[in-house]
This record gives structure tokens, C-alpha cells and sequence, in this order.
């Protein structure tokens, strides 16, 4: 009776507390320390901005070689790095160097492709990725290997268009290392340094770069069923890659968001910058932008980035001022920076932002359950294999082949497994080196059920052998 009488005054209580005495919105501080926590990351960065103001810039975590991660630690940006390669363009097109609506192929000597289609792309189609170009037809794998932005185009050669130019959007990386050859092309200089000197410098960006010799973040990190592995980033074509080659800081990403949203140093025209953060006639993809549109907020422009071993995401919010950028250490199947970005914008909208995080723990728990029964079938296939064989010693051999269809179903899952990831992917091309980095506990998984059933059916045929000339040797 006490306690129910303790319990009912507590509730009264509460039932009386006045709603504006409930808890005010954390601090940007607090709440990215807890996303730390909630999350499980090794590491990440963050800037937020509002006009031409930095209003919060720090590191949160560590990096792989264990130094405590600041608003100075290099970090990989990944796709980020197209709204930087647009904003070159950009600044070639208002000086009257390049022509928007002209073919690319009139403006870049040496490109070329299979598919006639391809002389009738444009400078616009690059950056508003509706050119045509597709993962699934042109040798992705082959561009990986290529040594410059000269050689990556001459690849193109044998490729074609998914689509007719201007017609359809589909995301595609060559769009943009393209437009950096462009770049390359018209202004004489390389790629990395003509964003040095008319982007990265103009706006202050110092520990900005496209090559790890300029500027060199530590290795990233894959998560495996809760641990986070150290691993050196996929090799492949990042060096004055147009599409993801980008290195740099939160510190410097501050001053490009300022820049973004109309304050402090310009690089191009108000015209070319609204430009750059319009839809285009097809999709509502800018020019290294996306154009959000949240139910309950102003127009968001985004973009986000994905490598192997680190992840990114920025957002500006034109109407309010505001910028975001947020940049991970570590690549799993659940990507956490996008939540943790859409915290920050409730805070800047005076909302209590929910805790991010808690995916990658759910998802990765699953596969460990799932990875667990798999090798629990597997032993019990192997155990109860002798009764098994010794029930099925006359039967027809098609059959046992029927009986084995379970256990040769996970085998045939692995074996397909980089297409079926290449089918979800939307055609890209998927190598089995891909898949032991982020898609990791996914892998072994698999892995393990595959063996967990080549195991069952191993065992069930050489019992069988056995149990069959036992029964011959008793007619």
C-alpha cells in the first residue's frame, strides 16, 4: 500500500510539473559527445555555420593511429568533393573559359566514346548528372586503374550512354572526374592545383587538397561486429578525382559553407551560385547539390559522400544561413553522419534532436545471431550426417539431390553474392575486395553459411558412401 501511495504522488507530481520546465534543447557539444557515444564511431568532425560565422568546430573521438580527432584532422570527403569540382567549373564558365550548353567533346580534346550519343553531352549535363553515363556501360573497374585524368578519359573510349544526353539522371562518378579534365584542359594547370589556387586558396581552405602527399588523413576504419578495424582505404582513383578526391578539414569546410550560402568570399556570380543549387529539368539534383525539400523545414541542398574506410555529409540551408558538415573515420553497412547532421539542424531550429546511432550495433547483432545459427546447422548437419546417410542408403539419387537443396542454397548465395550486390547497386560493378571492407560482417556471414553448408553436404555424402556399401555388402 506505501508504495502504491509513493508511486501515485510521484505520478501527481510529474501530471503538475508546467510543460516549460521540461528540458531545453543540449548544446551542439553535449549533443555530438553523446552521438560519439550512441553511435559507437571511432572518430568524426563537424562544423556548423551560420552566415559568415563559424559557429562550432571540433573533433569528436580519435583516428587510427589513436590522436584525438580535432577540427584539423584531414579527413576523406568522398562525393563532397563535387560540389568543390562544380564550383571550379563554375569559376572557368564565368570567365568565359568554358560554355555551359556547348558539347563537351568540342571542349575537351582526346574524349571520345563508342556511342555517337556521347558528342552531344554537355558541360551542364556533367554537373547536373544527366549525361547518360551509367556504371552499367562503361568499364568502371578499367577507370580504377587509370594513372591521370588524361589517361581516365582516354578509357571512356570503348563506353557508352545508358540514356540519351539531357533525357534521364543517374548518378555516376564519371560525370565529375570528366569535368575535372575539363578543368585540367582549359585552364592549363593540374586539377588539384587550379582548385588550390581558385577555390581552396581564395577562401582560406590551407589543409585542402586532391593528393595524399599534399595533405595525408590516417586510415579509416571498418566496423566487424562491433570492433573497428584499421584499414588503408581501397586503392583506386582518388588522386585529382573530380568525383571523390577531395582531402580536408572541418575547419576548412567552415569557410566553403560560408562561402555557399552568399557570405564572406565569393568565387562566382550570385547567378552562377544559384545556379549551381537549382534542380535541373530532370531531377532535383543541382551541380554538386541535391535539392531537399523537409516537410516540416526550409529548402536543404546536401550532399553526401561514401568510401570504403570514411563517410561525409554537408547541408546548407539557404533561408536560415546555416551550414553542416559532418565527416566519419569509420565505414560500416549502417551509415551514421546523415543522422547525426539532421540533429544538428533541429538545433539550429530550437528542436531537442533525437539520439542517432544504435543501427550499426542492430544491424551488425543480427548477422552475429545469424552467423551463429548458421554454424550451429552446420555442426548439427554433421553430427546427425550417419543417420542421415543410413535412412537414405536405397534411396534414388535425385532424391538426395532434392534433400540437398537446402543445405547448397547459402553456397549459391555466396557464390552470387558480388552480382546480387551489383543488382541492388543499380549495375555498379562490385569486386570481391569491395566487400571485405564495409559490407564486412555481411561478408563473413555469408561466408560462414556457405561453409556451414558445404560442411553439411560434405559430410552427408561420405556417410552416404559408406552407408551404401554397408547395404550393398548385406544383399
Amino acid at each position: 500500500m506505501k508504495a502504491k501511495i509513493i508511486a501515485l504522488a510521484v505520478a501527481i507530481g510529474l501530471a503538475a510539473t508546467p510543460a516549460a520546465q521540461a528540458a531545453p534543447p543540449p548544446t551542439i557539444d553535449d549533443y555530438l559527445s553523446g552521438a560519439l557515444e550512441s553511435t559507437g564511431l571511432p572518430g568524426f568532425s563537424v562544423v556548423v555555420t551560420k552566415g559568415d560565422q563559424v559557429v562550432h568546430a571540433a573533433g569528436y573521438g580519435h583516428d587510427s593511429a589513436g590522436r584525438p580527432m580535432t577540427a584539423d584532422t584531414p579527413m576523406r570527403i568522398a562525393s563532397l568533393s563535387k560540389s568543390f569540382t562544380a564550383m571550379a567549373v563554375m569559376t572557368l564558365v564565368d570567365a568565359g573559359r568554358i560554355a555551359l550548353d556547348r558539347p563537351v567533346a568540342e571542349q575537351l580534346p582526346g574524349f571520345s566514346m563508342a556511342d555517337p550519343r556521347a558528342e552531344q553531352v554537355t558541360v551542364r549535363q556533367l554537373l547536373n548528372q544527366t549525361s547518360g553515363f551509367s556504371d552499367t556501360t562503361i568499364d568502371i573497374n578499367a577507370l580504377e586503374d587509370a594513372g591521370s585524368l588524361a589517361d581516365y578519359t582516354a578509357r571512356l573510349s570503348t563506353g557508352s550512354l545508358a540514356a540519351d544526353p539531357g533525357t534521364h539522371w543517374e548518378y555516376c562518378n564519371v560525370n565529375y572526374d570528366l569535368a575535372g579534365r575539363l578543368v585540367e584542359v582549359v585552364s592549363g594547370q593540374p586539377f588539384g592545383d587550379y582548385l588550390r589556387q581558385h577555390v581552396f586558396g581564395p577562401l582560406g581552405m590551407r589543409t585542402s587538397a586532391t593528393r595524399e602527399e599534399q595533405v595525408r588523413p590516417a586510415d579509416g576504419y571498418v566496423s566487424l561486429f562491433g570492433a573497428w578495424i584499421p584499414r588503408a582505404e581501397m586503392p583506386g582513383f582518388h588522386d585529382d578525382s573530380g568525383g571523390g578526391g577531395v582531402i580536408t578539414t572541418a575547419a576548412d569546410m567552415g569557410k566553403w559553407l560560408v562561402s555557399q550560402n552568399g557570405a564572406g568570399q565569393q568565387l562566382v556570380s550570385p547567378d552562377s551560385l544559384r545556379l549551381m543549387h537549382s534542380p535541373s529539368a530532370v531531377s532535383d539534383y543541382g551541380m554538386g547539390w541535391g535539392v531537399e525539400q523537409p516537410e516540416d523545414g526550409p529548402e536543404m541542398l546536401v550532399h553526401s559522400g561514401n568510401l570504403f574506410t570514411y563517410n561525409a555529409v554537408q547541408a546548407i540551408v539557404p533561408e536560415t544561413g546555416y551550414g553542416f558538415a559532418v565527416m566519419t573515420n569509420g565505414a560500416s553497412l549502417h551509415e551514421s553522419s546523415y543522422e547525426i547532421l539532421t540533429g544538428l539542424v533541429a538545433l539550429s531550429e530550437g528542436r531537442t534532436p533525437a539520439d542517432p546511432g544504435g543501427g550499426r550495433q542492430q544491424t551488425e547483432l543480427l548477422l552475429g545471431a545469424i552467423l551463429l545459427v548458421a554454424v550451429g546447422f552446420g555442426a548439427l548437419g554433421a553430427v546427425r550426417s550417419r543417420r542421415w546417410a543410413a535412412k537414405r542408403a536405397g534411396t534414388p539419387a535425385w532424391r538426395i539431390g532434392l534433400r540437398m537443396v537446402p543445405a547448397l542454397v547459402p553456397i549459391a548465395v555466396f557464390a552470387a553474392y558480388p552480382d546480387l550486390i551489383s543488382f541492388i547497386s543499380n549495375g555498379r560493378t562490385v569486386t570481391w575486395a569491395q566487400l571485405t571492407y564495409f559490407p564486412l560482417p555481411l561478408t563473413v556471414t555469408l561466408l560462414v553459411a556457405a561453409l556451414a553448408g558445404a560442411s553439411t553436404v560434405a559430410f552427408r555424402l561420405a556417410r552416404l558412401r559408406s552407408a551404401r556399401a554397408a547395404h550393398l555388402g548385406r544383399r
